[in-house]
């Protein structure tokens, strides 16, 4: 198998993601649950492809070491939503809830996938759960990229 570009530090650059199309969807579930020590396994690539009407898990996470290929523990579950185009994420995009800013991609979890990716969603502050914020079915979730950073 061919070694990961970013692993094997192939690229000539960090940010390869010169600009990308926005990735829209909407939220089909609400959830109401929190994890301590859950060891999530964050894949160490910066982006994935969704396709259109694909399903995923929206995971929130305060720990600041959250990032590709880490280890993250404490948790919140905001919810399930459905892709309404196809599109690429990836770490580092703004994540907004009915257009609030929530947070920051920090990575993905492929413990249930196939079925599912859990997409971890960095955040400020307390955790929560869908459900305490308020969190409606049909609400739309965009992830918007914020633009390249430096190499610096």
């Amino acid at each position: 198998m061919c070694p990961d570009p970013y692993e094997a530090k192939k690229l000539n650059t960090k940010y390869p993601c010169a600009d990308k199309s926005v990735v829209n969807g909407k939220l089909c579930v609400i959830l109401d649950a929190r994890a301590r020590n859950r060891g999530l396994e964050l894949v160490q690539f910066p982006s994935r492809a969704v396709m259109k009407n694909e399903i995923h898990e929206i995971i929130l996470t305060a720990e600041e070491s959250a990032a590709p290929g880490a280890a993250v523990n404490d948790i919140s579950y905001l919810g399930y939503f459905e892709v309404l185009e196809s599109g690429v994420i990836w770490v580092g995009d703004r994540v907004l809830v009915g257009g609030k800013e929530i947070g920051t991609l920090a990575g993905y979890d492929m413990t249930h996938f196939p079925n599912h990716m859990n997409i971890i969603i960095k955040i400020s502050g307390s955790l929560y759960t869908g459900l305490e914020a308020g969190f409606q079915v049909g609400e739309p979730i965009t992830f918007l990229f914020p633009g390249r950073p430096s190499e610096a």
